[in-house]
């Protein structure tokens, strides 16, 4: 969702064991940079269905949503203010499907190994590596604190709790 500038987005970190997936994107403003699934959360929608939703999208996996890393504002490279709110998935159906247009590439990895990329290869480095450090130092909070609507899509009908 966009308004005078200012952009929502829902990012997710899911985990399987030890590793976490990112994706590579290939969209105009973002070629081949390395990222979590995520997205613009649309007008209406509410936060943790648009994560959810983003996730499928961009991967084909069905996931829970168990916890958040919190809420990052910045400046993005194309000089809007994005307020991205950060979440932390499991699994629960789906197989990997990436969305050809926007995504060019997955992989699974070590939360540790995230802080080897360099910035050119990141998406917004300087948030991913706010992020990725409080992944690392299991700075998690509750899911709990976010209020959920009902989702309207289909697919993603479960209200979690």
């Amino acid at each position: 969702m966009s308004q005078d500038g200012i952009i929502l987005v829902a990012s997710v970190t899911i985990f399987n064991e030890a590793e976490v997936l990112i994706i590579k994107e290939n969209k105009p403003s973002a070629v081949e940079k390395w990222n979590f699934p995520s997205g613009r959360i649309e007008y209406g929608e509410d936060i943790l269905c648009s994560a959810r939703r983003e996730v499928k999208e961009e991967t084909g996996l069905d996931i829970k949503l168990i916890g958040t890393t919190g809420v990052y504002n910045f400046i993005s490279s194309t000089n809007n203010q994005v307020i991205l709110f950060h979440f932390i998935g499991e699994i629960t159906g789906g197989t990997i499907n990436l969305e050809e247009d926007e995504i060019s590439d997955s992989k699974w990895i070590k939360v540790n190994d995230l802080v080897k990329f360099e910035n050119e290869d990141l998406r917004e480095p300087e948030v991913l590596k706010q992020i990725i450090k409080n992944l690392l130092k299991k700075n998690l909070y509750t899911i709990n604190i976010y209020n959920e609507q009902v989702c309207e899509s289909s697919h993603l009908n479960s209200h979690e709790n």
